[in-house]
């Protein structure tokens, strides 16, 4: 096997046979007797591997190591597909925006309102808590005056942002 993990990883200090009961772990193919049988252990203790930190964190580490082997593939294989006069306008779209995604040039739950909104919201929260704290320092002032008064100014403010 041929793979760009470094050999302090955590796949690398498992043993042989933990190595091929990750491996075959890995492809989802295989059963825990099928596995046990292959390395020469019992299913019992593939159960208890699977339980182990040190077991797992190898398997982390292989499954990464699969993963950045395969990211020049779907690449590749992604840019065919966008060249691809033949590639539906839809397949081309979702494409798009998953690579937008990756690349963090784009997000899910993030428009140029929503994020005006949620500076203006930030802002009115800092408001309020400005006038509560004034008003706990004024120590003789009436509170819920005050704060029925901030929050008539607020509503007024965003209605008049909202209207924008």
């Amino acid at each position: 096997m041929k793979s760009n993990m470094s050999e302090t990883g955590a796949f690398q200090k498992l043993n042989k046979k933990r190595q091929k009961a990750v491996e075959m772990l890995f492809e989802h193919r295989f059963t825990n007797v099928e596995i046990g049988a292959k390395v020469g252990v019992d299913e019992k203790t593939i159960r208890r591997w699977k339980k182990n930190p040190d077991f797992n964190r190898g398997l982390h580490d292989y499954s990464i190591s699969k993963l950045n082997n395969a990211l020049p593939l779907a690449i590749q294989q992604a840019y065919e597909l966008l060249e691809n006069p033949k590639t539906s306008a839809m397949v081309k779209f979702q494409l798009i925006q998953m690579l937008f995604k990756y690349a963090n040039l784009l997000s899910d739950n993030s428009t140029p309102e929503l994020d005006k909104a949620k500076i203006r919201k930030a802002n009115a929260d800092a408001r309020v808590a400005e006038v509560r704290a004034n008003a706990m320092e004024d120590n003789g002032a009436d509170v819920e005056l005050l704060l029925d008064k901030m929050m008539d100014t607020l509503a007024k403010e965003d209605l008049k942002h909202g209207s924008k």
